[in-house]
């Protein structure tokens, strides 16, 4: 029998281990395939004009689809939807790790974004609707981030060990044991409770429109980083992706049951989470990409020497999320924990602008490292639970879609405006040094950090932005704010209330 609203599930301690290993697995998979893209592409006979469709075959799937996988949970119920999900994804992953051509790779690739938008918002909602004390959920919630949070580094671990002592193939064939384990453990634990279901009808025009704009949006950065901003598909892939979700938020505010409720982004609250948390994503995935190069390219470590170099800042979000974010989220505002993370995680940024071509791990990298883990594991736990209290429980995993949503977004948006940047500099510079550095590779490795530190800049400044837009917009008192609410029988947000996470 599925818990009534309200009262706690004796094996919701149980079931976040599952929830947690699931988000691990789409995270991680984010990296790990792209460790293992040369050796795939040389395997699989693909051009390097085509290479990019490994990637983005999955982005433009995940990103366009991930309203619709949220709204989905909603109707079909969040434990379905989550073992429908990882089902999906393991047997992509399968094909993906079978594949004999590009187009087994691209389709299975495709796939793994269509069920991985249907098993990520629903793990993040079902966290929503299984822990509604306030104290548990900032627990979970600290689990939770810290996994979102390191993922992609431990992919890159993972991804260079697999690579480097078995075979490419098995960056795909470990997600079938990390879902075969997950989906289990769901279907013996997990029960949500019934109130929790939403019995309205799909919005088809909100599908539609979402789905086309989301993909339009997230293809035209695809493109800018490859093919220039002043590319003519480029800018109408952004024409379009305006058009199309300008027309969608006329819709979902005429329907009488949106795919999106206004509601949900309309909180001062909620809306300043997504955008801080989109923003802070647009900077880390600068990081990830220029120190990833940095690390293998100019250092020349192999994959998995990369991977290992990674793990202090692991070790740094998995603290200040757990120890730090999720101890003191009830004792202090969400905007006192987010503004202080995003002000760290930016200071370590500005140390890895020192960065230079014989630069040492432990003089600079290590402590840039350590300052974004703690930075980013305090900020991001407060900011996934904001993004998703206070709504209602039959909204909780459209409000969980949109913080994939503003992460997805933010992925895109860092991989190509940042490499822009770094790719412009980094020809300007080889250009004017060419008298002044004779030896071709001094030059080459000289005018890529050069252009990882340019790009590093401006990652700086975007996490500084992060942290006004949360200093500006949060105001959240937290539990407190929440049970006077409750108390005097209103909400901040809706009739029905899923008790606020923050102090």
């Amino acid at each position: 029998m599925s818990p009534a609203h309200g009262a706690l599930d004796p094996k919701r301690w149980k079931a976040l281990f599952f929830i947690a290993l699931a988000q691990l697995m789409v995270v991680l998979d984010g990296t790990i395939v792209n460790i293992a893209l040369p050796s795939a592409q040389e395997d699989l006979g693909i051009s390097d004009a085509n290479r990019q469709w490994v990637i983005t075959a999955y982005a433009l799937a995940f990103g366009g689809l991930l309203l619709f996988g949220g709204r989905v949970s909603d109707l079909w119920g969040r434990r379905r939807a989550f073992v429908i999900g990882l089902i999906g994804f393991a047997l992509a992953s399968a094909l993906g790790g079978a594949a004999q051509n590009e187009a087994m790779m691209y389709g299975s690739r495709a796939l793994q974004g269509i069920f991985g938008a249907l098993l990520a918002p629903a793990a993040l909602s079902l966290l929503t609707v299984l822990f509604t004390d306030a104290k548990e959920r900032a627990k979970a919630f600290g689990v939770f981030g810290a996994i979102a949070g390191a993922g992609a580094a431990v992919g890159l671990l993972l991804g260079g060990a697999l690579t480097d002592y078995m075979d490419w193939r098995w960056t795909f064939f470990v997600n079938i044991p990390f879902a075969a384990v997950a989906a289990a453990g769901a279907i013996a634990l997990i029960r949500e409770p019934e109130s929790a279901r939403n019995r309205s009808r799909l919005d088809i025009p909100g599908v539609v429109l979402a789905s086309t704009g989301l993909v339009a949006l997230v293809y035209g950065f695809t493109r800018a980083e490859l093919e220039g901003w002043g590319d003519s598909l480029t800018v109408g892939s952004f024409v379009a992706s305006g058009v199309l979700l300008a027309l969608f938020v006329l819709v979902e505010s005429r329907v009488r049951s949106p795919l999106l409720p206004l509601r949900v982004i309309a909180d001062r609250n909620r809306g300043g989470a997504y955008l801080a948390l989109g923003l802070a994503i647009v900077g880390m995935f600068g990081l990830f990409l220029f120190l990833t190069y940095y690390l293998q390219v100019v250092k020349e470590y192999s994959p998995v020497q990369t991977g290992v170099a990674f793990l202090p800042m692991v070790a740094g979000m998995i603290i200040g999320s757990t120890q730090i974010g999720a101890r003191l989220v009830m004792r202090v505002p969400p905007r006192a924990l987010m503004v202080p993370g995003l002000l760290t995680a930016s200071l370590g940024m500005l140390v890895l602008t020192r960065m230079e071509v014989d630069s040492s791990y432990v003089s600079v990298v290590l402590p840039a490292e350590i300052l974004l883990g703690l930075g980013m594991g305090t900020s991001f736990m407060p900011a996934m639970s904001l993004a998703t209290a206070n709504v209602r429980p039959t909204d909780s995993g459209i409000a969980s879609a949109m913080v994939n949503v503003s992460q997805q977004v933010g992925g895109a948006i860092g991989t190509a405006a940042l490499n822009t940047v770094a790719a412009s500099a980094t020809t300007a510079y080889a250009t004017s040094h060419l008298s002044s550095i004779p030896d071709p590779w001094e030059l080459q490795a000289a005018s890529m950090v050069h252009g990882y530190v340019s790009a590093i800049w401006w990652a700086f400044g975007i996490l500084l932005t992060a942290a006004a837009v949360a200093a500006v917009l949060i105001n959240s008192r937290g539990q407190g704010a929440g049970r006077a609410a409750s108390s005097e029988g209103g909400t901040a947000d809706d009739e029905q209330q899923v008790p606020v996470l923050v102090h």
